[in-house]
């Protein structure tokens, strides 16, 4: 254990985190070793963590001392970070900033930085298909994190940019999964329309992470889009019918009425559903599933999704 590599992972009790911090532990034999980063060290989430063997480290990812004593003697570092906790790119932004700082300082030798696309690049602030929200943005998670990307790139880090794809664990935890309409059918809102929705189990976003430290310098300087499958709104509702044993339809809401459901986000999450459904050949495009399987041979389809948790999804 001596000589493994430390990965110090920040989020490690959240998805993407957890993930990698579960694949480094189960390669007995891969050479590296799981620091997990976390607010709360006494939380259930990082005792299991502990347990199964990772190390676990308390870090304030707003202190920049924080930061560099959490990356100390690491030789990798998976940097996440946690809009939805907040809703402020500009938080988003500094912590980015400082950890990127932070990794510079101390001599790290791989940062994955978990981004997305900076959307305003295909659709300007002045232009009027989508709202501009917060006065300076179009798709706010996404376009803080594809803004900071300068700061890993500015610094000269060996950084991968990997950009991520919706959760489909957001049909569990984020209130997306089936509504009851009548009798014994259930709707899956979504507003893509006919188009394809990229998506990715959780879990398979640090599986992914692990593969890239694992190949090395391979994928330095490189920017990694992952997916598990391209289904349509309609082939989940498919899906989700047959595995849950009800009638499951598809209802493709218009952006507008999407942005206007009133909860926390709604106007961000119905923009970007229209990045993704306008710009669909090339957000499929880049999200490689060749790709995607060759850094985890384990990536599970949405079908393969949804037989291992078809137990979890709440049908109200």
């Amino acid at each position: 254990m001596a000589d493994n590599k430390i990965i110090a992972v920040l989020g490690a009790t959240g998805a993407q985190g957890g993930g990698l911090i579960r694949a480094i532990l189960k390669d007995k034999t891969g050479g590296f070793t799981a620091r997990a980063l976390t607010r709360d060290v006494n939380s259930d989430k990082a005792k299991a963590l502990k347990d199964a063997g990772a190390e676990v480290a308390q870090v304030d990812i707003d202190n920049f001392e924080s930061l560099k004593e959490a990356f100390a003697g690491a030789y990798a570092v998976y940097a996440v970070t946690f809009f939805w906790d907040h809703f402020s790119v500009d938080k988003e932004l500094s912590q980015a900033e400082m950890i990127a700082k932070a990794a510079k300082e101390t001599g790290v030798k791989h940062i994955i930085w978990s981004t997305l696309e900076d959307t305003r690049k295909w659709v300007p602030l002045d232009d009027n298909r989508m709202p501009t929200l917060q006065g300076k943005y179009k798709v706010p998670h996404f376009d803080g994190k594809g803004e900071a990307n300068k700061f890993f790139t500015d610094l000269n880090l060996p950084v991968t940019l990997l950009q991520t794809s919706f959760y489909w664990d957001n049909f569990i935890h984020f209130g997306m999964g089936p509504k009851k309409t009548s009798g014994e059918t259930y709707a899956l809102s979504l507003p893509m329309g006919d188009k394809k929705l990229p998506g990715i189990a959780a879990e398979d976003i640090g599986k992914c992470a692990y593969g890239i430290f694992k190949k090395g310098d391979e994928f330095i300087g490189k920017t990694v889009s992952i997916a598990g499958g391209h289904p349509t709104g309609k082939e989940m509702a498919g899906v989700m019918g047959k595995k849950l044993g009800k009638n499951i339809v598809y209802n493709a809401v218009p952006f507008d009425t999407y942005r206007g459901f009133g909860f926390p986000g709604a106007d961000d999450l119905g923009n970007m559903f229209q990045f993704k459904h306008d710009f669909e050949e090339y957000f499929c495009g880049v999200r490689n599933l060749d790709l995607s399987k060759s850094i985890n041979p384990e990536l599970k389809s949405f079908e393969a999704w949804m037989n291992e948790n078809k137990d979890r999804i709440p049908l109200e």
